[in-house]
């Protein structure tokens, strides 16, 4: 059916995850390779989780050594951190996941279209295949039903949200604040979004890529800045927003302590949601400045999720009821070529004695040989559609329970006719 494996916030500190996550160009290459060795597969990467997803029943050890591989790990930080799923229980996580379960913010919502996005690339990779597309889309469907049938997104707080609630808590004026993002990917876009919903005017993007800030910064009516302005943007912003992953941070400590000394005090709040983490971490033992990372952010949103955990049951029983149906739809997949091999055996069987029988018959002009084979075709038909009828119907009523599958192809000869039309 299903395997998966991976590493999330649960298990995985932020320093150990901003190690592994790879950059987003590197996916489709992963998807690519994992293609190679298990047919198909789908990965979600975010800055709260890796897990990939690969048809089929497979060992733990092959895909999660994969995995390690991909992501230039070593078998200690396996051990400690990677998780596996397989079957039912691979089909169920993803669709805790997509409903908001398993996230760092109960009932978040930026992760169904983490998910979605996942598919995607998955397709633009053309390393989907049925069964990831149908386990995609029923996740994407069950996380949406989660969210209209239940309360379990009724005044969910994202990342984003939260860090919007410790600006306002730090700056009780937020329409006077200045609010600079440093990334302009939809991390970084979403998170200004939060701080404009929250009050803030101010708005400054700066991207690596500057056209990208450019188009961001106007939809949000901000302004965008040059990363080559970044210290100068540092020295006049109240909340700095970190939503920019490099393999080394792009605001160090030294640069935060020259932008400190201009200030002349003025507090600063960090909120770094990048993963690896925009801004050296060593922010947090700078005076009047206020530093989150994720981690950070963890115990803030564990407070935030309190109130909605009485919707939790409810979610838990949608994701039980969407998990026995894809368990029902993939364990009919395997009578499928059965149905498929005994409807062409008989089609086979069947038109062979009508032709012999034409043969035989000594008609006087083509409209009469024409009216007797329509008649012998419709006759011929309904009869072998009358006898599959019983064995199709029991094959579809019976497919999890062993043997009828296999009585079928013997009583048929099905596999002797396969052997037979290879030779």
């Amino acid at each position: 059916m299903i395997t998966a494996a991976g590493f999330s916030h649960h298990t995985t500190p932020v320093h150990v995850r901003e190690r592994l996550t790879p950059p987003a160009e590197r996916v489709p290459e992963i998807l690519g390779h994992a293609r190679g060795l298990f047919g198909a597969a789908a990965l979600i990467s975010t800055c709260n989780r890796v897990e990939l997803y690969v048809p089929g029943e497979h060992e733990a050890r092959p895909v999660v050594r994969f995995l390690a591989e991909e992501l230039g790990t070593d078998g200690d930080v396996v051990e400690r951190y990677f998780e596996t799923w397989h079957g039912v229980e691979a089909v169920s996580h993803l669709y805790r996941v997509a409903s908001g379960l398993d996230s760092m913010v109960l009932g978040e919502t930026e992760i169904l279209g983490q998910v979605r996005t996942a598919f995607s690339e998955a397709v633009r990779a053309e390393t989907q295949d049925a069964v990831l597309s149908r386990l995609f889309h029923t996740a994407v469907r069950t996380g949406r039903r989660a969210r209209n049938e239940t309360g379990i997104g009724d005044g969910a707080l994202s990342v984003s949200s939260i860090a919007a609630q410790q600006a306002r808590a730090l700056l009780p004026n937020l329409r006077s604040a200045s609010v600079l993002v440093v990334g302009a990917g939809e991390a970084g876009q979403l998170a200004a979004q939060a701080m404009v919903a929250a009050g803030v005017r101010d708005v400054v993007v700066t991207n690596r890529t500057f056209a990208r800030a450019e188009a961001v910064a106007a939809a949000l009516g901000g302004t965008a800045v040059p990363f080559e302005s970044l210290p100068q943007a540092l020295s006049a912003a109240h909340v700095v927003i970190g939503a920019a992953g490099a393999a080394t941070p792009l605001i160090s400590r030294a640069s935060l302590e020259a932008s400190l000394v201009e200030r002349e005090g003025v507090p600063l709040l960090i909120v770094d949601i990048a993963m690896p983490r925009t801004v050296d971490p060593e922010a947090r033992n700078l005076r009047s400045v206020t530093y989150y990372d994720l981690d950070d952010l963890q115990a803030l949103a564990d407070r935030a999720s309190a109130a909605r955990t009485g919707e939790a049951a409810a979610v838990e029983a949608i994701v039980t009821e969407e998990t026995a149906r894809f368990a029902a739809w993939s364990a009919r997949l395997h009578i499928t070529p059965t149905i498929a091999a005994l409807t062409d055996r008989t089609e086979s069987l069947r038109r062979a004695e009508v032709t012999k029988v034409m043969r035989r018959l000594r008609l006087d002009g083509p409209e009469d040989r024409a009216q007797v084979e329509e008649l012998m075709e419709a006759a011929t038909r309904g009869l072998v559609n009358q006898l599959l009828a019983g064995p199709i119907a029991t094959l579809n009523e019976r497919y999890d329970q062993e043997g009828y599958v296999d009585t079928v192809r013997d009583l048929f000869r099905l596999d002797e006719t396969r052997a037979t039309e290879a030779d």
